[in-house]
């Protein structure tokens, strides 16, 4: 994770190999058993199959805060990141958009990390080859839903492209959440630990945040950690 995305660790270690990572080859084989095309309850061992992917975000943590020194038993899951952001999302006091839809991309928006990691820039991976990657995932989850439920299947590839791409106002909402959830977070850490790890980088994000209600809760947090390091001062 860096300052300007949220991160997680896979229980393997990263592939840096460009162009050779497939989103099958993280599958547990546990899992694997059940993608059988053939299979006559293939719809259902299918869906179970995802239901089992997703729970790989339960047990990955953030890298952001692993490299910096955070406890491991204290570091946030990627699922941790993704449900407070759905949380946020809830809490826009803006009527003019889709907070269903809000809650829903922030939902899907880092589902793809389950089966990638959470590459940041230091990971020895490029920005292209990243999102070749998530990409390739967020496909491959799409056609393990397909056989279960086909709607579902379409909706999940094109909330999270709603993200990427920024296509509409929902999306912007939910990469400001993105960032200010990140911000809380560092906020929260230094509130547990105090100046014992550096996570000041985290709070650049805010310079990315464009809508007015998402910009406020970063001000306000910003303005009581300024208030806190000024009293650690004295």
């Amino acid at each position: 994770m860096s300052s300007s995305s949220g991160s997680s660790v896979h229980s393997t270690a990263v592939d840096t190999s460009e162009n050779i990572w497939k989103p099958e080859t993280a599958v547990p084989e546990n899992i694997k058993k059940l993608l059988v095309p053939s299979a006559p309850n293939k719809g259902v061992n299918y869906i179970l199959a995802f239901v089992q992917i997703v729970r790989l975000l339960k047990t990955q943590k953030r890298t952001g805060w692993v490299d910096r020194g955070i406890p491991p038993e204290r570091v946030e899951s990627i699922s941790d990141h993704m449900y407070r952001m759905s949380i946020i999302s809830m809490t826009i006091p803006n009527e003019n958009i889709d907070i269903s839809k809000c809650v829903k991309i922030a939902l899907i928006h880092d589902i793809a990390e389950a089966l990638v990691g959470d590459i940041t820039p230091f990971g020895g991976v490029s920005k292209a080859e990243k999102h070749r990657r998530e990409l390739d995932s967020i496909e491959y989850l799409s056609e393990i839903i397909k056989p279960y439920n086909e709607p579902f299947s379409k909706e999940i590839l094109e909330l999270w492209l709603d993200y990427e791409e920024i296509r509409n106002i929902e999306a912007r909402y939910v990469k400001d959440i993105d960032k200010y959830e990140m911000i809380q977070q560092a906020w929260d850490y230094e509130q547990d630990y105090g100046l014992t790890y550096d996570l000041s980088e985290f709070y650049d994000s805010r310079s990315a945040i464009v809508s007015k209600e998402i910009g406020e809760l970063c001000d306000e947090v910003i303005r009581q950690r300024t208030s806190y390091l000024a009293e650690l001062k004295k």
